[in-house]
């Protein structure tokens, strides 16, 4: 006698249930996944790509600025001085980019905390701005029309 036990029907049922529901999960997983990739290309497509860490953003504006510099053409150096000014540019610009992307390499996330430190900085402003127009606006409406005068103080009548 053997040590397998014998399957019946209702067991190979169970068996093929289960392997159904396990492919059922797998499809499903793969189509939320498919749709989920196809979402993403189409709103890169319609908004363009997504902005990056904050590092990578500010080595983008150190070579968008980079750019803007160098290709700057000064008319007020006249012909003769705008080769060595734009060769004096040229050296700035290599001099600050070099200085700035070890920066960068060494310490990524550091400018991410950093954005959103501000970020956070600028809602709380924003909320205490807000709230203070709030009691401002109601202060107003509140109190009714103002009587004649500047001030709160009180009238003395001098006759």
């Amino acid at each position: 006698m053997s040590d397998e036990r014998p399957t019946s029907d209702a067991d190979a049922a169970k068996d093929a249930l289960d392997e159904v529901r396990a492919t059922d999960a797998d499809a499903w997983a793969k189509a939320c996944a498919e749709d989920l990739a196809a979402e993403k290309a189409r709103r890169r497509v319609q908004n363009g790509q997504p902005p990056g860490s904050a590092a990578e953003e500010l080595r983008k504006l150190v070579d968008a600025v980079a750019d803007k510099l160098t290709g700057l053409q000064s008319p007020l150096l006249g012909a003769v001085a705008g080769g060595a000014a734009q060769q004096m540019v040229n050296q700035v610009v290599q001099q600050a980019k070099a200085a700035v992307e070890p920066v960068i390499e060494r310490n990524p996330d550091v400018f991410d905390h950093l954005a959103t430190a501000g970020s956070e900085l600028l809602a709380a402003y924003r909320s205490a701005v807000e709230a203070q127009e709030r009691r401002w606006t109601t202060r107003d409406t509140a109190q009714g029309p103002r009587d004649e005068g500047t001030g709160p103080g009180e009238h003395i009548d001098l006759d």
